[in-house]
């Protein structure tokens, strides 16, 4: 009766210790340091490890360990399916070893070490593999399924936690990344106003957008908004290298199709797999004269003094980074006293179940000429009103001031 009652009372103790509630004021790194060093004395092992998989997804990496700590300092990297940790993340199930030895460990550590059995867990999350943990014996062993049902169920504590973090650092990275690229203040051009708008998706994980002015030694002003496909810290960081190719360029050349057609070669070449909206507008010496290219981008809107708001008929040429290299095409726009020009990201009209054409309607009625900053105040109040965009918002106000 009482061996009965002990065999369960023990495995109740087994799982409160690895899901107790006091662990999740740790953190990541804590609770990894913690529950390996509870699962090393729950099994009765001598080692534990977690390898995480890195952003290429070809590489486990060495995160956190118990016992051989020079796996983690020495950045031990596992192939994925090579050897006995990628074999895990492979197979997504867990995997003992009875007898270590070169033809199924690669780590050399391990066998250095004198480890003569290990067992391996997969960690997942949402059915992806993020990583591996494993333990290992220096006394040859059999682990049960116990063992192996007790490491699984930290396996998945370690998986949630890790999951959580990497979620949060990568979403406030891309965030810190983006806003650092964007312009920390719009330059002061005789006889021009500049404004300019960024938030956001709602989603809280920000993507590819960006809005830039620059002049150039000839005298002209560059002015771009574009929109990198995809969200995250990829898109950020991809958003970041075309921004500087794209400034780089412009010292090349004045037109911007011609700039348009070297940032899509460059991102064809160099940037596999990036596709990107960009709409470049570059504002002649006299100010009086502003010429446009569209890689794919929402055309602008322009606005006058004397008539209303309306999109500029621009021919939308194919995004950078998609099919042949093509011709791209110019479109001249004459540029008057208290003429403005809006350029923005597809988040500012696009609505879930509301048509672009209605989109674009109500941006235009939303545009009056005047102060750069007072339109795009209006058009954020107008537009996104109360909500908050689904999608990022970038929007850049450039107009030429009144005589």
């Amino acid at each position: 009766m009482v061996k009965g009652t002990a065999v369960p009372q023990e495995r109740m103790r087994r799982i409160e210790a690895i899901t107790d509630s006091s662990l999740s004021h740790l953190s990541v790194e804590e609770l990894l340091l913690e529950l390996l060093d509870r699962v090393i004395g729950l099994l009765d092992v001598d080692t534990a490890a977690v390898l995480l998989l890195d952003p290429s997804g070809q590489y486990l990496v060495a995160t956190a360990a118990r016992g051989i700590e020079e796996e983690v300092r020495q950045g031990v990297r596992i192939p994925l399916g090579k050897g006995f940790a990628g074999r895990i993340a492979a197979e997504k199930a867990p995997v003992t070893l009875e007898s270590v030895d070169h033809t199924n460990v690669l780590n050399p550590i391990l066998r250095e070490k004198g480890i003569r059995s290990m067992l391996g867990v997969p960690l997942l999350s949402a059915g992806e593999v993020i990583g591996v943990m494993h333990v290992g014996s220096l006394s040859t062993r059999r682990f049960t399924q116990e063992e192996v049902d007790l490491l699984v169920l930290a396996g998945d504590r370690v998986a949630i936690a890790t999951q959580s973090r990497q979620t949060y650092v990568s979403r406030t990275a891309a965030a810190v990344l983006q806003r650092s690229l964007l312009p920390a203040g719009l330059p002061t051009v005789p006889g021009m106003e500049f404004a300019a708008r960024y938030v956001p998706g709602g989603g809280g994980e920000v993507g590819g957008d960006w809005y830039d002015v620059f002049e150039v030694p000839s005298g002209s002003i560059f002015v771009v908004v574009g929109d990198v496909a995809g969200r995250g810290i990829g898109a950020a960081v991809s958003m970041g290298r075309l921004r500087t190719a794209l400034r780089a360029f412009a010292l090349q050349t004045d037109d911007p199709s011609d700039l348009l057609d070297r940032l899509d070669e460059h991102v064809r070449h160099f940037e596999p797999g990036v596709m990107a909206t960009v709409l470049c507008a570059v504002v002649s010496p006299r100010r009086d004269e502003v010429v446009m290219s569209c890689a794919g981008h929402p055309p602008p809107v322009t606005v006058a003094p004397d008539r209303p708001a309306e999109l500029v008929d621009l021919p939308p040429d194919l995004p950078v980074g998609v099919g042949p290299a093509r011709r791209r095409r110019t479109t001249k726009l004459a540029l008057a006293p208290g003429q403005g020009l809006l350029l923005y990201t597809d988040g500012l009209v696009e609505r879930r179940g509301v048509s672009l054409d209605e989109g674009f309607d109500r941006l235009c009625d939303a545009v009056r000429a005047g102060s750069a900053e007072l339109v795009c105040g209006e058009v954020m109040f107008q537009l996104l009103g109360p909500d908050r965009a689904a999608d990022d918002v970038a929007m850049l106000m450039l107009a030429r001031l009144a005589e």
